[in-house]
């Protein structure tokens, strides 16, 4: 059982109270998830040709001014890094690839969480709380965030097992549910070169969307895809520079309630949590159908 949140702001003066509005929605879902939780934030995209890196270094006590020296270093003058206790976002022109080779090589203990222009990704283990005020969940700002709470079933209860997940560039999803045929899914992903890092369940449906738009879909085809290809009870929720996106497997077991008004979009697995929001007493308020894709754009 694990809690998924969404919030997605339609007019940008509220951009500056996106993580205020979220924080009801996600100490809502603590009695579904304890253990862990993390928060995926899409804000303003960087410069053209420029990404941003979320990084866990594993510890509260992480050199971040070392590392943004040698990254400076590194990557250019041009490179900065913004530390938040063992979480840090770099910002530089350099390509992901040369990132994650620099981190592997200079931080081997370090994980790199999302990369892309808009994404910033924090996910921790302890109660939703804790984890909120540990990175300052309150002072979120952007467009839309992806959000979750765990309660493990399958695998161990780590940061690299809390979601959200990514794959790709400035895309992220939540599950709440448990995935059958996950491992054909990774049998089927690695020969193309695909990489995974854990053996979480959610990691393949992730990884599985992720490969279906670089190969040329759009998310919402990727998704009826995913119908065909992923087997078991879910919802899935998942963000991009620019869209949430919401769906939940045939027998549409796993809870999802979603409110919407002329100010917002808030998804969450029960409608307690989102009982508190401004304006919900006049929101639309439904259930989503089964098998049906539920797009909003940012």
């Amino acid at each position: 059982m694990c809690g998924i949140v969404g919030l997605l702001v339609k007019k940008p003066a509220l951009r500056e109270q996106l993580g205020e509005l979220m924080m009801p929605i996600l100490l809502g879902m603590t009695f579904r998830g304890p253990e862990s939780a993390g928060m995926a934030v899409f804000t303003d995209p960087v410069a053209t040709g420029r990404r941003k890196f979320s990084i866990y270094s594993g510890t509260a006590q992480a050199p971040w001014s070392s590392v943004e020296d040698a990254a400076r270093r590194d990557f250019g003058e041009d490179t900065a890094l913004s530390a938040n206790a063992n979480h840090a976002v770099l910002e530089t022109g350099a390509a992901p690839q040369q990132v994650r080779a620099w981190l592997s090589s200079n931080y081997p203990g370090y994980h790199l969480l999302s990369v892309g222009q808009s994404i910033d990704l924090y996910k921790d283990t302890g109660t939703p709380a804790q984890v909120a005020q540990r990175y300052g969940f309150p002072q979120l700002r952007g467009s839309h965030l992806v959000g979750h709470t765990r309660m493990a079933t399958e695998t161990a209860v780590t940061p690299e097992r809390a979601h959200p997940f990514t794959a790709g560039e400035d895309f992220c999803l939540v599950h709440n549910g448990s995935l059958s045929n996950a491992c054909s899914v990774r049998r089927k992903l690695e020969p193309l070169g695909i990489k995974f890092e854990t053996d979480n369940d959610t990691e393949a449906a992730c990884r599985f969307l992720e490969w279906r738009m670089r190969e040329g879909d759009d998310l919402e085809t990727a998704l009826e895809k995913g119908f065909d290809e992923l087997d078991g009870f879910y919802t899935f929720l998942m963000g991009t520079r620019d869209q949430l996106a919401l769906v939940r497997d045939a027998f549409a077991c796993k809870p999802a309630i979603v409110a919407e008004t002329d100010d917002y979009v808030a998804i969450s697995s029960e409608f307690r949590s989102l009982a508190k929001l401004p304006g919900v007493k006049n929101a639309h308020i439904f259930e989503p159908k089964p098998e049906r894709i539920y797009v909003w754009r940012a």
